[in-house]
């Protein structure tokens, strides 16, 4: 059974102009059967609300779209749905103790950094191309979740100059085109009970930017791995030996590089000098992108050296057609 990305939510284009970040914890009182009435509500009442903004928005401009993903911590399904099997590599990001990391066979891992786990169990990722039906859509979403949930973080995301991350390099060089994308994020059969779903990996960095600007362009570029201005990628004698581009791959055991679909952008108070990146991240496997972080953690990326990482969730992406289904009550 093939996958069709027209079943699955917007997990593999468009990372969009403005963007909303919004994750959600379910209230301690609320009853379970309650709170799974107003779920499967949601579930139908969501697809309502996006297609609506796609007819509003129609006309507005040529690069307007609508885009959406949502979807459960695995907290969260065993809430709503404990008697509904889960999708096969769901589970809860424990986070990764760099300093106290063990692996069998490599006693003298030097990690100085760490990646926290976070609470959350809805996560949602809107983006459009004005800020308008961004602010439409979630404020219609939270009518029917407000009573029931409580908010962990809300985050707005920007595209900056030329899709640049915010320290001032092209960001998802590396990631696979949009007409190969699909693969990368969608679930295949080989979880034929949740075919085009996603697994997504929310996680938000904060930057020390004065202590980037005032590395010269050189160093920034061996730290980061490619030229800043043509986003070359530099030779691997002339990258630092934890440079991101380095640090942040993740192979298969044949040696093939294995890719996500990264959606990330910067975020930033730029009066309050809070500035960062939002890193997103949809993949067909949790296990690669869990293998990313794990190598960015031993490897000491770089750019670990000067940002404070807030949080870090796994959260499973239903397709359509799953949403249907726990709309329609299946789930219990």
């Amino acid at each position: 059974m093939p996958i069709n990305p027209s079943k699955a939510q917007d997990v593999f284009k468009d990372i969009g102009e403005h963007v909303q970040f919004t994750v959600l914890k379910f209230k301690e009182d609320v009853d379970p059967k309650v709170l799974r009435e107003a779920i499967e509500e949601f579930a139908d009442r969501s697809q309502a609300i996006i297609r609506s903004m796609r007819i509003r928005e129609s006309g507005l401009s040529a690069n307007s779209g609508i885009k959406v993903a949502f979807g459960f911590s695995n907290h969260a399904w065993d809430i709503l749905f404990p008697n509904t099997p889960k999708p096969k590599e769901l589970e809860t990001f424990e986070g990764i103790d760099g300093p106290n990391y063990e692996m069998p066979g490599m006693p003298d891992l030097d990690a100085k950094y760490s990646m926290p786990a976070s609470e959350g169990d809805m996560f949602f990722h809107i983006r459009d191309s004005a800020e308008a039906q961004v602010y439409e859509v979630q404020t219609q979403f939270m009518k029917f979740l407000r009573e029931y949930t409580e908010v962990v973080d809300s985050t707005k995301g920007f595209r900056y100059f030329e899709g640049r991350a915010i320290i001032g390099f092209i960001d998802g060089t590396e990631a696979p085109a949009i007409e190969d994308a699909a693969d990368y994020a969608i679930i295949g059969d080989e979880d034929p009970d949740y075919i085009n779903g996603s697994y997504a990996f929310a996680q938000k960095w904060r930057h020390d930017m004065d202590f980037w600007n005032h590395m010269k362009t050189e160093s920034q570029e061996k730290a980061v791995g490619r030229e800043k201005f043509s986003d070359l990628e530099l030779e691997d004698e002339d990258k630092y030996k934890n440079a991101h581009n380095v640090a942040s791959k993740s192979t298969s055991p044949e040696g093939e590089e294995q890719k996500i679909i990264r959606m990330n952008v910067p975020y930033s108070d730029p009066a309050t000098g809070n500035t960062g990146t939002y890193f997103m991240g949809y993949a067909r496997h949790w296990e690669i992108t869990k293998n990313m972080l794990l190598s960015m953690v031993l490897q000491n990326d770089f750019l670990l050296t000067f940002s404070t990482l807030l949080s870090g969730q796994l959260f499973f992406i239903p397709s359509r057609d799953t949403l249907e289904k726990i709309a329609d009550g299946e789930f219990d």
